[in-house]
């Protein structure tokens, strides 16, 4: 069993309430998409800076913001309506900003570090709202 594997092992175990209902496979995706971009992002910024090109900062927010969005999906804990609604909030957010820095990426032009964040911002967009998608039918109405 690979490290992710038993943590989201760990996660289902250990989900009581909404969180008992959510999907882990799909969970884990999105943690690994924010993992992924939080890397890319990184690396970007720092290739962007030593080539003198302006954007790094955005990619560095979108890194920090990924890094987030994963810490608090990797927290095993019952999850009342404000909690699942908080998650939404920054499932959504998360989304927008790897959208944002994903435009700014492609626009950068002939940067293979840019074009490569650019794609692994737009996976992790879609990783978040895949994940916003499965918590819908979980939401209080």
């Amino acid at each position: 069993m690979d490290d992710m594997s038993g943590m989201m092992s760990m996660m289902s175990e250990s989900a009581q309430g909404p969180m008992a209902g959510m999907d882990m496979a799909m969970m884990q995706r999105c943690i690994e998409a924010c993992s992924a971009c939080e890397q890319a992002c990184t690396m970007c910024a720092g290739s962007m800076s030593m080539e003198g090109m302006s954007g790094s900062a955005m990619c560095m927010s979108c890194a920090e913001m990924c890094n987030t969005m994963m810490r608090m999906m990797l927290r095993p804990m019952p999850m009342n309506d404000g909690d699942m609604a908080a998650m939404m909030a920054m499932l959504q957010a998360t989304s927008m900003m790897c959208r944002a820095c994903a435009d700014d990426c492609s626009a950068m032009g002939d940067s293979a570090s840019a074009t490569m964040c650019a794609q692994v911002c737009r996976n992790c967009a879609d990783a978040c709202d895949a994940m916003m998608a499965s918590m819908k039918p979980m939401m209080a109405s």
